[in-house]
């Protein structure tokens, strides 16, 4: 699938374990590749420490994805370039999780308080 990010197309694509050396050299679920305008998630019914349903390696993976697409958004808006003199606070794992975990929340609050469009 292809989404748009602030003007700029991303391919987003579910891959197999197996298929991305990535996936077994580091110990994360996915990755937004800046360079190349795309967002690898793992396909974690092929995760091999994994034996979960398949509809909760869906969810998790919405939650992945969630996730790197915070970290286009942040590149996307030039913050990753200029993030270096406040110690990459924009490349920061856990202020990336806050958001990609809050943002249903913030929508959904939003939403409910007539501030944006459904």
């Amino acid at each position: 699938m292809k989404i748009d990010v602030l003007g700029t197309p991303y391919d987003v694509v579910l891959l197999d374990y197996k298929d991305d050396p990535y996936f077994e050299t580091s110990s994360s679920d996915g990755y937004c590749d800046y360079v190349e305008k795309r967002i690898v998630i793992c396909n974690m019914q092929t995760f091999p420490v994994w034996d979960e349903s398949e509809a909760y390696c869906r969810e998790y993976e919405k939650t992945i994805l969630r996730h790197e697409l915070i970290h286009a958004f942040l590149n996307e808006s030039g913050l990753r370039e200029s993030a270096h003199a406040t110690k990459t606070w924009a490349m920061d794992e856990e202020m990336v999780d806050w958001l990609a975990i809050q943002i249903p929340k913030i929508v959904k609050a939003m939403k409910e308080a007539g501030c944006i469009e459904s």
